[in-house]
């Protein structure tokens, strides 16, 4: 569905018929982050989670902590086009920004897990990821003499359990979130009407309009959240890097694919692997728009380096997929519109990227304190 908007007197005033404007919720600044009754955010549990996030030894080989695949200098993702792997291997997929992260209900390119508290043992275990084991990594934090006081001081435990630290890494997760006031749409929905230009303006008509992005970038967070196979060309390691193919087709097989399949596969199936439902096959979440001018490269496996590359795609139709979604057709836009509507994407991010520090980690394992002797008694 294309919606109708109309410029008068120089300022935009979106003119959208009822039906569309009840059709997609709209575009508005963010609210601020769910937390869920079970973990409820402290000071002290985000400072802890911060330093879990930075903390190498909760990997397989103490390589491999959050943030090496989601740096906040490289728009919390890792800057390339599949997310590095653990040593000696490599991954399959983008590390997708964290960044608002907290207002999905899905997590993953596939949506394979439904929370923040989910999400951080998935990628600390992954094979592929992390590779760190639950029992290895809750040893190493009770072997921290630091660790075991903040635990015991934000979860009231005697020793670090390692599904608190997740609780943890989750609640630091749900800061890392977008600054309305810096963001130039926001501010502009908020009243003020110089936060963005004329051409911004007319590429948010677009955004609604001709384009047709409104269908499924929708509602503050810029996502449905819901799935769609676009037809993104598969990832070329796929088909000529050796240590690519041996993830690709090993992860292929882990979930469940035939040998026939994965010995031949040049793609990713997508949320196929979670539902093992052929009608899925190809499709991914649709991600939040927020912060682009920070977070590329895009699409679930990186193969797009910039914007414009972005919206070249889309304005041929997408590719050619099975499954493919209907709402993908050709837009038609002209070299104007869409370095216009490239400007209204860039008004979706903050004026300047969110950076965190270092936080400083606990030094050197200490050994633990030898178990009291059982008191004597006579008789």
């Amino acid at each position: 569905m294309k919606l109708r908007c109309t410029l008068l007197t120089g300022a935009l005033l979106l003119a959208c018929s009822a039906a569309a404007a009840d059709k997609y919720p709209r575009l508005g600044p963010l609210p601020p982050p769910p937390i869920p009754q079970d973990n409820p955010n402290t000071p002290e549990k985000i400072a802890l989670g911060k330093k879990i996030f930075w903390e190498n030894r909760l990997s397989g080989d103490n390589s491999m902590p959050c943030v090496s695949c989601h740096l906040p200098a490289l728009g919390w993702g890792d800057g390339g086009q599949l997310s590095r792997g653990y040593p000696g291997t490599k991954h399959w997929r983008n590390s997708q920004t964290i960044l608002n992260s907290a207002y999905y209900n899905k997590l993953f390119w596939e949506g394979s897990v439904t929370s923040l508290e989910a999400q951080a043992p998935a990628a600390a275990g992954g094979s592929v990821a992390g590779n760190g084991d639950d029992s290895v990594m809750e040893m190493r934090l009770r072997f921290l003499p630091e660790y075991v006081a903040e635990f015991r001081q934000v979860f009231g435990t005697e020793w670090p359990r390692i599904n608190d630290a997740w609780r943890a890494v989750a609640a630091y997760q749900r800061t890392v979130v977008s600054d309305a006031g810096k963001v130039p749409f926001d501010r502009f929905v908020k009243g003020d009407k110089q936060a963005l230009n004329a051409s911004q303006k007319r590429g948010m008509a677009l955004f609604h309009g001709k384009a047709g992005c409104i269908q499924c970038h929708n509602g503050p967070l810029a996502s449905n959240q819901q799935f769609h196979a676009t037809g993104v060309p598969p990832h070329p390691g796929f088909r000529d890097d050796p240590l690519t193919q041996v993830t690709h087709r090993w992860q292929h097989y882990q979930k469940g694919v035939p040998e026939a399949v994965y010995r031949n596969a040049t793609g990713d199936a997508g949320l196929f692997f979670v539902t093992k439902n052929p009608g899925d096959i190809g499709k991914f979440r649709v991600p939040s728009l927020r912060e682009l001018k920070y977070t590329a490269p895009y699409m679930h496996n990186g193969i797009f380096a910039t914007l414009a590359e972005v919206v070249d795609f889309y304005d041929k139709g997408g590719g050619t997929v099975q499954n493919k979604s209907p709402l993908v057709k050709p837009l038609k836009l002209s070299v104007q519109e869409k370095k216009e509507l490239i400007a209204f994407l860039e008004a979706l991010s903050m004026d300047e990227p969110l950076i965190h520090d270092d936080p400083k980690l606990p030094g050197d394992y200490q050994p633990l304190p030898p178990p009291a002797a059982p008191a004597m008694t006579l008789k």
